[in-house]
């Protein structure tokens, strides 16, 4: 089976001296939930770039299910939603009109659009602002704007780019949920985030990238693997009681008062392990936040260098 997308040798050189991406490989497998991980100016914006054809690479192979986008760009774009980082639609349009127009370039007839819009916004929560002009959504409505468009012609492949940059902590379990079930469903998706909690919890596979260069990539867990300890901090919704506690005790608990806990994973464990066990004992998570974070480490590791 063909990977959902297939990178080898992508070189991009810009005026002809500053090298954004050298020598670039990067496998995504059908269904993963890959990220891809940077500080600015690393050369993710330019990967996302060249896979979907609004930047002209200098050398390489891109292949999107087994299409080379050079000798297939129009069939292989056909698979590929993507979400950018800056809101690129018009303000004054309503929000419905925006999804549907967007289906009408794929050629979608209008009836299957309408669908498939409801569906889109009533699972994010748009459905009651469907006929409001974009300028009135709050920032993170706008961006759940931009997923649901995104989506509109069913993509295999969904490549998100900071998708929950300046979004609140609920609304963003809110995304996290919505973005895992549709992985669960089958679309492949690629993942760039500055949250690295987020990274870790939603993601499979993980590729870094530093001055144009891959210098890690591979499942998540076996990249942490080696790493020290990492502590914890939830805020949960009601008291956890000391039988919950002793439920937890593969993972070191600490009440710091009635409603935060810390617990701490150690080899082999994963962010999603901690939340699974909580989510079993019925607490319900309200927020998280990480007093070390071994992604992190190892992402200043190999790009502060």
């Amino acid at each position: 089976m063909d990977p959902a997308l297939s990178i080898s040798r992508l070189q991009k050189i810009y005026n002809g001296k500053t090298v954004a991406l050298s020598d670039v490989d990067l496998r995504v497998e059908e269904g993963d939930f890959f990220a891809l991980l940077g500080p600015n100016g690393a050369g993710k914006t330019t990967i996302i770039g060249v896979v979907t054809g609004l930047v002209n690479k200098d050398s390489g192979d891109v292949r999107i299910f087994g299409k080379n986008i050079d000798d297939d760009a129009p069939l292989a774009k056909m698979h590929v939603g993507v979400v950018p980082q800056e809101f690129n639609f018009s303000l004054f349009t309503k929000i419905m009109d925006i999804v549907i127009l967007q289906a009408g370039y794929f050629g979608i007839p209008r009836r299957i659009a309408m669908e498939r819009t409801e569906y889109f916004f009533k699972r994010l929560g748009l459905w009651e602002k469907r006929n409001q002009a974009a300028r009135t959504l709050s920032g993170g409505m706008k961006r759940r704007l931009m997923i649901a468009r995104a989506l509109i012609h069913e993509p295999k492949l969904l490549i998100l780019d900071e998708p929950t940059a300046g979004v609140d902590i609920e609304l963003r379990h809110s995304m996290w949920k919505f973005l895992k079930d549709l992985n669960e469903s089958g679309v492949t998706i690629i993942l760039t985030t500055h949250y690295l909690e987020e990274a870790e919890y939603l993601c499979k596979n993980v590729a870094i990238i530093d001055r144009g260069n891959i210098v890690a990539s591979g499942a998540i867990k076996e990249l942490l693997a080696d790493r020290s300890a990492e502590v914890l901090v939830f805020d949960v919704g009601e008291a956890v009681r000391q039988a919950e506690l002793a439920a937890l005790t593969l993972f070191h608990p600490r009440k710091i008062d009635e409603q935060t806990i810390e617990l701490t994973l150690g080899k082999g464990q994963d962010l999603n392990a901690a939340v699974f066990a909580l989510d079993r004992l019925g607490i319900s998570v309200k927020n998280l936040r990480n007093k070390n974070n071994r992604l992190e480490e190892l992402f200043i590791s190999l790009t502060h260098k």
